[in-house]
């Protein structure tokens, strides 16, 4: 009662099938898998933005600024 049967899915697939037909599911899973490959690839770009950003210290970001320059001063 609490699970479904195969039987059941076939008699599923069949109402979606004739609710939408085989053109628009077709397009639908050709949408869904361009989605996907496109989620893939922005992820392995902002991976490799992350760590050249993390491998880019230049001098100018070493340097103190603000209230850690005037400490620095004063200890000198």
């Amino acid at each position: 009662m609490g699970s479904l049967s195969i039987g059941h899915w076939l008699i599923v697939l069949l109402i979606v099938l004739l609710i939408f037909g085989t053109k628009k599911l077709r397009n639908l899973g050709g949408d869904l898998g361009s989605a996907i490959k496109n989620f893939k690839q922005a992820m392995k770009e902002g991976e490799t933005e992350g760590k050249d950003a993390a491998g880019q210290i230049t001098a100018a970001d070493s340097k103190p600024t603000g209230s850690d320059a005037t400490r620095q001063n004063e200890k000198i």
